[in-house]
């Protein structure tokens, strides 16, 4: 059994656009938390979870029927999910076509895996342990603003995530190209 999942990886300067504000959020002092490492940094399309190789093989062979269109991504505004019990810094990863393959993805994969019902165009940049002053940290973040990073999509990925002590290490099972406009 793999915990698995497929993502959008991200272009160099969408990375080095996030590296720029987790360091302007983590020089504030205003949590305490674990960024997420440049090299850990995706978004996530659909969670499969726990699941065997068989399905690995089924899911590979699914994904591969996919025809989508290479599309354009932009860096959105930053938050969290919850203000009161905040767990997750997340930038917004803007640009139509990723619902669109998000919701084909689900589609395919329907009859082996839950409809994605919640589906969040996130890239999740800290992982936060405490928040002493909630007040002035949500005031804060209303301030941080990411450059518009905008970059073309070309490929989707079927990645197994592996739990350390120090964090999720992530492996590519498979890449998936989209057609060129």
């Amino acid at each position: 059994m793999a915990r698995i999942f497929i993502a959008l990886d991200l272009s160099k300067e969408g990375i080095d656009e996030i590296k720029r504000i987790q360091k302007i959020l983590s020089k504030k002092n205003l949590f305490m938390g674990k960024l997420t490492e440049d090299y850990n940094l995706h978004l996530t399309l659909k969670f499969l979870g726990e699941i065997s190789d068989e399905q690995v093989l089924e899911v590979k062979k699914r994904l591969s029927q996919i025809k989508f269109s290479e599309l354009f991504a932009e860096l959105g505004e930053i938050g969290v999910f919850n203000k009161d019990f905040i767990k997750i810094i997340w930038i917004k990863l803007n640009g139509k076509g990723i619902w669109d393959l998000q919701k084909q993805i689900d589609e395919k994969l329907l009859d082996l895996f839950v409809h994605e019902a919640r589906f969040m165009s996130h890239i999740t940049i800290a992982r936060v342990k405490n928040v002493p002053n909630k007040a002035g940290f949500l005031e804060y973040m209303k301030s941080v603003k990411p450059k518009k990073i905008k970059f073309c999509v070309n490929e989707f990925v079927l990645k197994k995530s592996e739990l350390f002590s120090q964090g999720p290490r992530y492996e590519d099972l498979e890449i998936y190209p989209l057609i060129k406009n």
